[in-house]
Formats: structure tokens, C-alpha cells, sequence
């Protein structure tokens, strides 16, 4: 038996969710399924995999380790405090750090990241991505909650958080690491302060 297949099964991994962002008529949105998955077994349905930070400005979901993902929350959370709430600026300035620091680089997870104006995917690989479109998403049942949003978001006129409920819904239909917990964050609508 090889080494990486002693190492999965000495090391059982925390797998699978999904996390999604709609931007729709000033409203930004994020929601979560709140599933944790211990290799085949269900072990909590309601986790909390979503966070409002710097004032409430910056709206941040993760996919993967829990632990990892909460090492990388504070360091971001350092991050926009040393760049005034630039969530561009510190996007990159983590996405180094995770790269290339001995400890951060072995973190496991993926952050999606949003602000009134950027939506951000990050990865330890150094990757600070901005999608093309007013919808993204990451973890297992990433990619049906993001088929379902470009399709609810170009022909129907649903508004972006009954887009981000249904989105979720199909995703939850389709992965098994997903389930029908949601947890629905969005950051203040600058429209409704006028």
C-alpha cells in the first residue's frame, strides 16, 4: 500500500459542502449548507461556515478543514484591519502568506470572500480569483449551486436571495456532502441607506 493511502485512512478528512455568493440590485449575498461530513458519516447538520467581519463589510464563507479555515478567518480578519477594509489588497497579501509560510500552506480549505464591490475566491495555492459573473461558489456541491444561480440569475426574475435559496436547493438535491441546512448572511445594501 502506498504512502498517501495509509496517510488518508490514519487521518480521516472533513469533506464536502457548499458555499455560494449572488449579487443581484445592490444586494450581496452569501448562503451555506451546514453539513460536515467525517469521511462517510454525517457528523454535525447545522454548521455555522459563514462570517461578517471588518464592521460587517466583509461577508467570508469556507470549504474545508474547520480548523483551517478558522486559522485563515483571523489572519484575514489581521489583514483587513492592516489595510483599512481593502478587500482586495488583503486577499493578496493572505493569499502570499498561505502560499508561502511553513505552517499556513498546509491549511486545507478554500474562502469565498465578498465586499460591497469585489467577490473574491481565494486558495493556497495564491490564488486570489474574481469571477466574470455576479455568482460564485466553491466545495463539492459548488458547481450545481453555480449552474443553478447563472441559470436562476439570466432567466428569471427571482431577487438575489431567492436565487441563493433555490441555487442551494438543487445543489443539496445533487451532492451528497451537501444537505438543506441553510445559513443565508448579506452585507448592508448602500440602496437602502439613501
Amino acid at each position: 500500500m502506498s504512502g498517501t493511502k495509509e496517510r488518508d485512512r490514519s487521518n480521516p478528512r472533513i469533506r464536502g459542502t457548499t458555499i455560494l455568493s449572488v449579487r443581484k440590485d445592490g444586494y450581496a449575498i452569501m448562503a451555506a449548507d451546514g453539513q460536515v461530513t467525517l469521511e462517510n458519516t454525517i457528523i454535525k447538520q447545522k454548521a455555522k461556515k459563514l462570517r461578517l467581519m471588518y464592521n460587517d463589510q466583509v461577508l467570508i464563507g469556507f470549504a474545508g478543514a474547520t480548523a483551517d479555515a478558522f486559522s485563515l478567518f483571523e489572519k484575514l480578519e489581521g489583514k483587513l484591519e492592516k489595510f483599512n477594509g481593502s478587500l482586495p489588497r488583503a486577499a493578496v497579501e493572505l493569499a502570499k502568506d498561505w502560499r508561502t509560510d511553513k505552517i499556513l500552506r498546509r491549511l486545507e480549505a478554500l474562502l469565498l470572500a465578498m465586499d460591497k464591490e469585489h467577490t473574491l475566491i481565494l486558495s493556497g495555492n495564491g490564488d486570489v480569483i474574481e469571477p466574470d459573473e455576479e455568482v460564485a461558489a466553491i466545495g463539492s456541491g459548488g458547481p450545481y449551486a453555480l449552474a443553478a444561480a447563472r441559470a436562476l440569475m439570466a432567466h428569471s426574475n427571482l431577487d438575489a436571495k431567492s436565487i441563493a435559496m433555490e441555487s442551494m436547493k438543487i445543489a443539496a438535491s445533487i451532492c451528497l456532502y451537501t444537505n438543506q441546512e441553510f445559513e443565508v448572511k448579506s452585507l448592508p445594501n448602500p440602496k437602502e441607506n439613501i
